[in-house]
């Protein structure tokens, strides 16, 4: 198991480092901004959604290496999924993180490193920010996403 939570920290510091997508999306048709003022996470996502299908995804802020990360492996897993695919794995991240649920059956396997984050009440809003501003640029919410 030591091996595993080692593995998960290295993907995390990784792509805290050197997150993917770490863009905004030309031609993007969403975007949403998402703020959380404990710990200073500031998010943009943008995307492109073709009916149901998110074709494109990137994101820009300032945030903590597990707001970072958690945004980059989320554009990475979800990009070229349905709106309704994302939904649902959004629902599973979310159940994760919070440590409602361990199940990690389902889930992308990059979004697994998250499975310990419930452990550390104040990171699990840093954790599930990125994942509630796509879900207002999906519902093309203008609000700011909030953690509070």
């Amino acid at each position: 198991m030591d091996n595993l939570n080692e593995l998960y920290q290295d993907l995390i510091l990784d792509h805290g480092r050197k997150p993917r997508n770490f863009r905004i999306v030309e031609n993007y048709n969403r975007l949403a901004r998402g703020d959380n003022p404990l710990c200073g996470d500031k998010i943009t996502v943008t995307l492109i959604l073709d009916g149901e299908v998110l074709q494109d995804i990137g994101f820009q802020g300032s945030g903590c290496a597990i707001s970072t990360a958690s945004a980059s492996t989320m554009t990475e897993a979800l990009k070229g999924k349905t709106v309704s695919e994302v939904k649902a794995i959004f629902d599973h991240f979310h159940a994760l993180a919070t440590g409602t649920s361990q199940d990690l059956s389902g889930l992308p396997p990059k979004l697994h490193a998250f499975s310990g984050v419930f452990t550390y009440p104040m990171r699990v809003k840093c954790a599930t920010l990125p994942w509630h501003t796509l879900n207002n640029a999906l519902a093309a919410k203008e609000e700011v996403a909030s953690t509070e």
